[in-house]
């Protein structure tokens, strides 16, 4: 017998939460973050790495990251990986310690960091609403084979909607308090 498991779409619309937070984490506001490196991969001893595996990003003043790379034979390999990203970034180095300054961000520049922020959120508006597709698809499946009676099927149904309901307004709420960082002056 097939089976609903609301507890399953939870973790699955959940699932698209977390994913949102940390793309827009990696977003640039005003301010330095670590987790603005997080998109950049580095060419490390043959692999595609996450920066953060091959060294230690720290935000240590408002306007500044500092990447220190554990190996020394790494630092190029870094400094080239972040000068090639989508962020705009470009980092001074000295010694095995990369120094990236955070230029002002000017009134253009916000706007299509806003923008993207708004692609994130459709993204997992989206995958929230795949997740409950699934779960209307199991549930008429479930009615059709008549495992489960139309009452019980539309109390279920009415249940998942309200899950993806709750969902969509939590990245909205994120999308909203993120464009309102990105803005601020």
């Amino acid at each position: 017998m097939a089976e609903l498991d609301l507890n399953e779409l939870k973790r699955r619309m959940d699932g698209a939460i977390s994913s949102l937070k940390s793309d827009l984490a990696g977003l640039r506001t005003g301010r330095a973050s670590p987790n603005l490196l997080d998109p950049i991969t580095v060419e490390a001893y043959g692999n595609q790495m996450p920066l953060n595996q091959v060294a230690n990003v720290t935000a240590p003043e408002a306007r500044m990251v500092a990447v220190t790379v554990w190996d020394k034979q790494m630092v190029g390999k870094v400094e080239r990986a972040i000068r090639e990203s989508s962020l705009g970034l470009n980092p001074i180095t000295d010694g095995t310690t990369l120094r990236i300054p955070l230029p002002e961000l000017n009134e253009q520049r916000r706007k299509e960091l806003v923008k993207v922020a708004h692609q994130y959120g459709e993204g997992a508006k989206i995958a929230a609403r795949h997740v409950r597709r699934d779960g209307m698809d199991t549930l008429k499946k479930l009615e059709k084979d008549g495992e489960i009676g139309q009452d019980e099927s539309r109390q279920t149904s009415d249940r998942v909607q309200k899950m993806t309901d709750d969902t969509i307004a939590e990245i909205e709420k994120m999308l909203s308090v993120k464009e309102a960082e990105i803005m601020q002056v």
